[in-house]
């Protein structure tokens, strides 16, 4: 019967009403600054840039090939690709970004610069107290505010972290392989070389 489902209803409501006053995990407020929320690893806000080791400038994994800042639907990111070359992870030559700028006042946190780049260069941050007072440079994020260490991104999302130093794992392994096959092709075809000439004299 109808009246049945709206006491059913109202019963449901004021069961939760009420249970948000005397459980814990059912309290919708939290007492901020002193406390914080615990952030689901699914948590997104702004995007950052990931770099190996200890220094931002030679262990920055991007190589500024523009794919984020071409796709990016805001058309928030700004890059300027260098001049010269610096060896990557794999100790290939790359070219890496002299500028990159993001404006997080126009960034919709949609993540499409993650899923699009081939490098795992980008990811997206969890911080999310970034007022100023500055509506207009201080929300211009300059490559040295965007570069965190791999550690980070692991405290972050430690699960698409470790999903991520696989990938970056297997290429490093897979470009190994092919350097040492091309090395070991390259003093096969010399030696096969040297033992030639002698028989053609």
């Amino acid at each position: 019967m109808l009246g049945e489902q709206i006491i059913k209803g109202l019963a449901v409501t004021a069961r939760n009403f009420l249970g948000s006053y005397v459980s814990e995990e059912r309290l919708p407020t939290i007492q901020y600054p002193e406390e914080r929320q615990v952030l689901p690893e699914a948590a997104r806000q702004f995007p950052f840039l990931v770099y190996d080791g200890d220094d931002p400038e030679k262990g920055l994994r991007c190589v500024a090939c523009q794919i984020c800042e071409k796709e990016c639907p805001p058309k928030c990111i700004y890059i300027v690709k260098s001049k010269d070359k610096k060896p990557d992870y794999k100790g290939q030559m790359q070219f890496y970004p002299a500028i990159f700028d993001i404006d997080i006042s126009v960034c919709m946190s949609c993540q499409i610069c993650v899923e699009v780049c081939p490098f795992e260069a980008i990811k997206m941050d969890t911080e999310f107290e970034l007022s100023t007072s500055d509506r207009f440079d201080g929300l211009l994020l300059h490559k040295q505010q965007l570069a965190k260490p791999n550690a980070h991104y692991h405290k972050i999302h430690p699960r698409d972290a470790a999903e991520s130093d696989a990938v970056l794992a297997a290429e490093k392994a897979k470009a190994a392989a092919k350097a040492k096959a091309d090395a070991e092709a390259k003093a096969k075809a010399a030696a096969a070389a040297a033992a030639a000439k002698p028989s053609a004299a």
